[in-house]
């Protein structure tokens, strides 16, 4: 695992692809509401706090890693609260990527095939991955003694909204958010 800490809002996977448009100007995530200018609200000695990313090598190990990079970051952000719902879905987002989205095969896929990042948008925190594959992320009906299946109705659940998008020059990027505030219901 390589991690990427960031006072900025943007970078690259290093594979040409953008991992994520929060440069002033650029087109957010689909589906993620349009905003005038980040109100960054966190700080961490002079630097505003609110990007995160972490190379992942596409082993069944990295969910516990993107548990701990997770864990580490938001704690360092002073956003302990978020932890246990972030933690589950940065675990099954990973998972998903490392089961489903990458070819053994592959010797394409690089060092780093999956990307782990999070960053703060306005009024949420969202987790994203990036994968090689660009077969869109399906949702299964598990029966009761499924051992898996589960997945992405855990990240609905525990989400505000979840979606994807396709990146270049290949795979895609799915994501999920999680209100930094209770909302009222």
């Amino acid at each position: 695992m390589t991690t990427h800490l960031s006072a900025s809002l943007s970078t690259s996977t290093g594979r040409g692809g953008r991992f994520c448009g929060a440069e002033p100007g650029a087109e957010p995530l689909p589906g993620l509401p349009r905003s005038g200018e980040p109100e960054w609200g966190l700080v961490q000695g002079n630097s505003p706090v609110g990007f995160a990313a972490c190379g992942l090598d596409g082993q069944l190990r990295n969910a516990p890693q993107a548990r701990h990079f997770v864990a580490a970051t938001l704690s360092g952000w002073a956003l302990e609260s978020l932890v246990p719902d972030a933690a589950v879905v940065v675990s099954e987002l990973v998972t998903n990527a490392v089961q489903h989205a990458l070819d053994p095969a592959s010797p394409d896929d690089g060092d780093y095939p999956v990307w782990l990042g999070i960053f703060l948008h306005p009024g949420d925190l969202v987790c994203a991955v990036t994968d090689p594959s660009s077969d869109p992320p399906r949702p299964r009906d598990a029966d009761a003694s499924a051992v898996g299946g589960r997945g992405l109705k855990l990240i609905s659940a525990l989400s505000g909204t979840w979606s994807w998008s396709l990146t270049l020059p290949r795979g895609k990027t799915v994501w999920a958010t999680l209100p930094l505030c209770p909302r009222a219901t």
